[in-house]
């Protein structure tokens, strides 16, 4: 009798220490735009990477619950819910990202990267940091990173080829609602139409749109090659991914849970 006491005890005691364990963990609610799978996008790539490091990195202190595709809204809604604490953390569109810290469009300069590796070094480097620390002054929203959303913008379209400014006489792209994104295509000739990116692929099967730019990874997993028939390789643009995480959130954790975090 004595000893199924014994046992009664123990087994209550070890399960209090996993009960404990569990109500101690910091969940990260994570939204993004893209499938939850690393080999179909960017995003879907970063969100999956971040839940392993991080979840290995601190031991199961902190986990990781992805919302991909867009489940809990647009991006504009998300950030709201990212400053609210609705949810801890986003990864979002340089679009979207507007909404809350105009000054986002600072970036979008045609041309202003001689190639890829440019843009690591500028966003990783004191450019990026001083950025962050804008972004967070103004908006109170902890900037975790830049990421690459999938190289340099390229232009499609279902009209013509187009090899110069002449060319996009007529032809309507779909960009952000990004002013500086409209005058990118107006200043190439074309006539800029800003439609959310839910809506991007049926805007361009319907005629809507006649085009559209985005980096080539981005066209890929979107399929726009079934309703356009020419692509541009015109790198005019790049527009990283802005990372962010509920300030409240971030000071919650301990060092070494945001080294982790911030190594992620």
């Amino acid at each position: 009798m004595k000893a199924v006491k014994l046992f009664s005890v123990v087994f209550l005691a070890v399960m209090f220490a996993f009960t404990g364990t569990a109500i101690a963990a910091k969940t990260i609610k994570l939204h993004h735009l893209n499938k939850d799978d690393p080999f179909d996008n960017p995003t879907g790539a970063m969100a999956t990477v971040f839940k392993s490091l991080v979840e290995a990195g601190t031991n199961g202190s902190v986990m990781v619950q992805t919302f991909p595709s867009g489940q809990l809204g647009k991006d504009k809604d998300a950030l709201q819910q990212v400053k609210a604490g609705v949810i801890e953390s986003g990864i979002h569109s340089v679009g979207g990202f507007a909404s809350v810290y105009p000054l986002i469009g600072i970036l979008d300069v045609p041309f202003a990267f001689p190639n890829i590796s440019k843009t690591y070094e500028v966003f990783d480097g004191p450019f990026g940091k001083k950025l962050a620390a804008d972004i967070e002054k103004k908006t109170g929203l902890h900037v975790l990173g830049f990421g690459d959303s999938g190289g340099f913008f390229q232009l499609t379209n279902s009209k013509r080829p187009i090899h110069t400014p002449a060319d996009m006489a007529g032809v309507k792209i779909r960009t952000m609602g990004l002013d500086t994104h409209k005058a990118i295509i107006t200043a190439m000739g074309g006539q800029p139409a800003a439609i959310s990116w839910s809506e991007v692929y049926t805007a361009l099967q319907t005629g809507v749109a006649d085009g559209q730019m985005n980096p080539v990874p981005i066209i890929a997993f979107a399929k726009f090659q079934e309703v356009q028939k020419y692509l541009t390789l015109s790198g005019h643009i790049f527009a990283p991914y802005v990372w962010t995480m509920n300030d409240k959130f971030w000071n919650s954790l301990s060092d070494s849970e945001k080294e982790v975090l911030t190594y992620a």
